[in-house]
């Protein structure tokens, strides 16, 4: 009796959301499936697999790669993450307190912020790359050009070319882009808290810097984590905006570019092993988030 009244109360649901997880099961899991299934195979040509060769793929990436390009790659998404998350959240932070206090203009200046959101990472790659021009002196254009007109020679450098920060440089236009989205979820985050816990810390003498400190930030710590997640994640993907500022260079290649360019030469056991611990690299970081956030919401 209670199987049949279960499976009354869950017939409906289950006939309306069928189709979409039929197609999560086929277009997602299922895709995840045969990506892991080619990265264990000896397919490195246009030819039909020879086999499998369990992990070799992924051992290779480590030790047999030429030139160390996976390894390489993974040391510029390294920097190009911490760069772009301390910028991002930085910014994001510093811009959402300053509206918070009430500044004229709100409106506008969170407009501002937020609109590099509404433009898409090719679209901004490509005004970035003139921006970070390489040019100095007599050739020099975009910010350099700038600095120059300015009488501030000294800030020409060369961005992304730059052997040693290219690809912290290379962050600079994914924090102008995310900045604003952090921005406004910390600044929901700030209109959310009671005004009864400001107006009690300021009735016991709390100044401005231990109101933040003490009170308002604590309360944040969800913000701040979903923050990371999202820009770490999306950090750990970024293909399209380093695509249209530097191009397929060596120098600023990370995973998923790498991706990219190993199909094109049609090596797609190698491609499937890169994208699997792509795969399991943003895993670790959004799974344990996930699973904190159901912990929380069932205690609540």
């Amino acid at each position: 009796m209670r199987l049949r009244h279960r499976m009354r109360r869950w017939a409906p649901a289950l006939i309306v959301l069928s189709p979409s997880l039929l197609l999560l099961a086929v277009f997602v899991y299922g895709l995840i499936g045969w990506t892991v299934n080619l990265s264990l195979q000896d397919k490195h040509n246009a030819r039909p697999a020879a086999g499998y060769v369990g992990p070799d793929n992924y051992t290779n990436l480590f030790t047999d790669d030429i030139n160390d390009r996976f390894v390489h790659s993974l040391k510029n998404l390294g920097i190009f993450t911490v760069v772009f998350i301390g910028g991002a959240m930085l910014l994001g932070v510093l811009w959402a307190v300053l509206l918070e206090r009430g500044v004229r203009g709100e409106g506008f200046f969170r407009a501002v912020y937020l609109f590099p959101m509404a433009v898409s990472f090719v679209a901004s790659g490509v005004v970035w790359r003139w921006l970070m021009n390489a040019g100095t002196g007599d050739n020099a254009g975009g910010l350099n050009a700038v600095f120059n007109g300015l009488g501030l020679g000294f800030l020409e450098n060369r961005w992304w070319t730059d052997p040693d920060w290219g690809m912290a440089a290379m962050a600079v236009p994914a924090i102008w882009q995310l900045a604003g989205y952090v921005m406004a979820l910390f600044l929901a985050g700030f209109r959310g808290i009671p005004t009864e816990l400001r107006e009690a810390a300021l009735m016991d003498g709390c100044s401005t810097f231990q109101l933040y400190r003490h009170v308002l930030f604590p309360q944040l710590t969800p913000v701040a984590l979903s923050a990371l997640i999202i820009t770490g994640h999306m950090s750990m993907k970024m293909f399209d905006l380093i695509m249209s500022v530097s191009g397929p260079q060596y120098l600023t290649e990370v995973p998923a570019v790498y991706v990219w360019q190993t199909l094109l030469t049609n090596d797609q056991a190698k491609a499937a092993a890169i994208s699997i611990l792509l795969l399991i690299a943003v895993a670790l970081v959004i799974v344990p988030y996930l699973i904190h956030v159901n912990r929380v919401e069932k205690r609540s």
